[in-house]
């Protein structure tokens, strides 16, 4: 009986339900798409290439684990943790013997893979290049359709890919930058690979050679071991294991072996992991709060409706499970339509981030049924909630008191409402000042943005409140404007609930958006500005490729140059990450300045560490203490604390000798070279000529081309939050639409009393413009209070860096968003004659 009612309804009031549907579809699909991206993190494939043709592949582990164990109540816990390491994990040479006589296995190829640059003007298309032993062709596998293999030091052999693009053929010549200086090889052949190779570049040198480049003596990337004729994988990988027990070595068959070969792929698996959760989280926060207050406002309009349900003796619990009902109508419908949509949605948000290299295209985005199906519970869950909350008050009350209401709003305060504001600002205060503590950015960004919802979700509960006393501070300048002034002041103090229905959607539109745009400007400035003050080189030498060969830093200290070399790294102390960098000792202090608070630059060598006033304080650490940590490779190193400084934020957290972090990182080119030298550019460049892609910038220009490069890393946070603000916008648009719609017959009894359309327009004009005003106020207040705990945590200034023109255009935006989503059906309404509608029934 009440499904058949509810239905009828919905059919009867369609465009009634047009908001509540949009809202909810909206959401559906915001959390289709952030699923998916959850998905791929956890379930999305990385297909190999390289080691097609190797069933079974040894590699080392790129996993930094600790085990505890606690004692409790006669219990023994056991609890074992892993976090990835940032480089590639290197294993013994050695262990090919081990593995050549395990049972099954007829042959073990060593792999090294290691940076190789071809510097041809067609470039590489994208893929990155890698170098590779000749008789590790075997293992995707290669062959060679022209010439013949590299015999000497100084041969080459490409793949087809790169000799196509680049017209090479055998005979010539091709520069390659590895992780020495650049050198010219003659190219002896060209291979093809068996199977498709999309990824990557190979370009295979000597046996000798390779070793020589991949600078790790004595270890290897990889085996691909070869069962023999016949042998099923699973019991060689099972005899492999065995084989290896005891060892770090780690056994891939299938579609593991991916992951070993795309390192960069399996460290986007947990990126994607935390992105997708992070965005599925606030998403689900901010459809929450903008499905609540629609649903309210759907409520507010039909309560005329519902009282006289009341009247004829429908019982509250017969009006909750009406407005439920029709939530769950409502709900199926646009969570359905929502998850459809949301599949397409989340494969575009995908392949925006492989675009901006946020994510490697090897890891392949995942479609399944879990996404759009956790979706559309969640929207009929939160429509089936929306609508209970929305009904509590008219469900609850006597008939006689709904009837009254539905004619006017009750000028009381609903005491319940005001409490749960009042709590949730309390809360909302509570993680702004906690985000004054927090020092780091996995930490402090996502309680910034639940700081931003929680203090715009008692913005929505105080709304009313905050409406009428906008309207008494704003009455004097409104009564300047005329009889529209005076209406519209009229309009907020007896409407004052219609209107903080459209204040939510606004301010959390603002506050948000100025959050996201400003909390990364914030940090980055901070970072810039540490930076900037901490290099005394008058000069820095930088790549176009990947990075500064040390060739040329020993070139430049050859005519007596101040040089300090600068290679970039993450590693961790215990599980927790730290960026890092590895300097040169000698004349350290001539180039660089981090402002030492403790202990002395002049101590830092391959045994020992400075660290940041930051992760001095996490682990209490001295001048003189013991520092345990994981370098980049896995490699686990014991070094003694040199020096404390203050600079972290814009140099990283820790400072090694150049020498120990370049044995352990996948690219050992400096990144930057500091030089303090009285000789000219020009003078440099000279020095320099023989090194291709190399420049020397000013410090200034360095510092421009790195602001650059922040913008480039902010773009994917635009990105991933960019979707939750267009639902905002959505919402606000929604909610302004349908707070003019219902109020045709207003206007209409306006025009009936000697108002024209001009004067009606005018009123609703103003109406909106000081809803605006508000929820610019209370939006930039949020952002103001957030951003501010945000930089006194992060960078310990209490001053969030703001682009004026950046907000203007912000608040403009929104302003813009609001006058059209008023003026369109405000229109719309005014075409109907007066007397039409004020005696239509209602």
């Amino acid at each position: 009986m009440m499904l058949r009612y509810a239905l009828k309804t919905v059919r009867a009031r369609k465009a009634g339900f047009l908001g509540a549907f949009l809202a909810l579809m909206c959401a559906a699909a915001l959390i289709t798409a952030c699923g998916t991206l959850l998905d791929t993190g956890l379930r999305g494939t990385i297909r190999t290439e390289r080691y097609a043709a190797a069933p079974v592949v040894v590699s080392g582990d790129q996993y930094v684990h600790r085990t505890t164990v606690k004692h409790k109540h006669g219990k023994t816990k056991v609890k074992h943790k892993a976090k990835p390491i940032a480089e590639r994990a290197w294993i013994p040479e050695r262990l090919r013997g081990r593995l050549a006589h395990t049972p099954g296995v007829a042959r073990v190829v060593p792999e090294l893979t290691f940076l190789a640059q071809p510097l041809t003007p067609a470039g590489t298309d994208g893929r990155t290049a890698y170098g590779h032993a000749w008789e590790s062709a075997a293992l995707t596998p290669y062959r060679l359709t022209t010439g013949s293999a590299p015999r000497t030091a100084g041969d080459l052999v490409v793949d087809n890919d790169l000799a196509a693009r680049a017209r090479l053929r055998p005979g010539d010549r091709l520069t390659v930058q590895s992780t020495r200086a650049p050198r010219s090889y003659r190219i002896t052949g060209i291979a093809t690979p068996a199977t498709a190779v999309r990824h990557q570049t190979s370009l295979f040198f000597t046996a000798t050679e390779a070793r020589r480049l991949a600078a790790h003596p004595g270890r290897v990337t990889a085996f691909g071991v070869l069962p023999e004729k016949g042998a099923d994988p699973e019991h060689v990988r099972q005899a492999v294991e065995k084989t290896l027990h005891g060892t770090t070595a780690r056994v891939s068959t299938g579609d593991a072996r991916g992951p070993v070969e795309f390192l960069d792929a399996a460290a986007a698996r947990t990126r994607l992991v935390s992105m997708g959760g992070a965005m599925g989280g606030t998403s689900l926060l901010v459809a929450v709060l903008v499905v609540v207050g629609t649903f309210a406002l759907t409520v507010q309009q039909r309560r005329r409706e519902l009282a006289l349900l009341r009247a004829i003796a429908a019982t509250p619990g017969q009006i909750r499970r009406l407005l439920g009902r029709e939530a769950l109508i409502v709900g199926a419908a646009a969570g359905t339509t929502g998850a459809l949509l949301g599949l397409p949605l989340g494969a575009w948000l995908h392949s925006r981030f492989v675009a901006l290299g946020a994510v490697p295209a090897t890891l392949e985005h995942t479609v399944s049924v879990f996404p759009p199906f956790a979706a559309l519970a969640a929207t009929l869950l939160g429509a089936w909630a929306a609508a209970r909350i929305a009904s509590r008050r008219v469900a609850r009350i006597r008939p006689a008191e709904a009837l009254a209401e539905a004619r006017a709003e009750r000028t009381r305060p609903a005491w319940g409402r005001i409490a749960a504001g009042l709590l949730l600002l309390a809360g909302g205060v509570v993680l702004v000042v906690l985000l004054t503590s927090l020092r780091t950015e996995p930490a402090s960004t996502p309680v910034t943005f639940l700081a931003v919802v929680v203090l715009s979700t008692s913005v929505a509960l105080l709304g009313p409140l905050l409406v009428r006393a906008a309207a008494l501070l704003l009455a004097g300048p409104l009564r300047l404007t005329g009889h529209s002034g005076r209406l519209a002041t009229a309009n907020l103090r007896g409407n004052a609930a219609r209107m903080a229905s459209v204040v939510t959607p606004l301010t959390l539109l603002i506050g948000m958006t100025c959050t996201v745009l400003f909390v990364q400007s914030t940090l980055g400035d901070a970072a810039r500005t540490q930076a900037r003050e901490g290099v005394r080189a008058d000069w820095v030498v930088a790549a176009q490729g990947p990075g500064v060969p040390g060739e040329a830093a020993q070139r430049l200290r050859a005519r007596h140059d101040t040089v300090t070399e600068v290679v970039r790294t993450t590693v961790r102390i215990g599980l927790d990450k730290y960026s890092a960098q590895g300097v040169t000792p000698a004349g350290l202090t001539r180039t660089w300045d981090p402002d030492v608070t403790a202990g002395s630059l002049g101590r830092l060598a391959p045994g020992t560490v400075a660290v940041s006033e930051l992760a001095a304080d996490q682990h209490h650490l001295k001048p003189g203490s013991t520092l345990k940590l994981t370098l980049g490779d896995g490699t686990p190193a014991t070094l003694t604390v040199a020096a404390v400084y203050a600079r972290g934020l814009g140099f990283g957290d820790l400072t090694f000798a150049h020498d120990l972090v370049a044995r352990h990182v996948d690219n050992p080119l400096a990144s930057s070279v500091l030089v303090t030298t009285t000789r000219t550019q020009r003078e440099l460049m000279t020095t320099l000529r023989e090194f291709p892609g190399v420049e020397i910038l000013s410090p200034a220009a360095a510092d421009g081309l790195q602001a650059e490069r922040q913008q480039a890393n902010a773009e994917v946070n635009y990105l991933a939050m960019g979707l939750v603000l267009a639902f905002t916008a959505i919402a606000v648009v929604n909610t302004l639409a349908m707070s003019v719609a219902e109020r045709v017959r207003e206007f209409a009894l306006l025009r009936l009393a000697g108002a024209t359309r001009r004067q009606v327009l005018r009123m609703l004009r103003t109406e909106v413009l000081s809803v605006l005003f508000l929820a610019t106020s209370l939006g930039s207040g949020i952002a103001l209070a957030v951003l501010t705990a945000f930089g006194l945590g992060m960078t310990g200034r209490a001053a969030p860096s703001v682009t004026p023109l950046l907000y203007v255009t912000v608040v403009g935006i929104a302003g813009l968003l609001a006058l059209v989503a008023s003026a369109v059906p405000g229109r719309a309404a005014l075409r109907v004659r007066a007397v039409t509608v004020a005696t239509a029934q209602e």
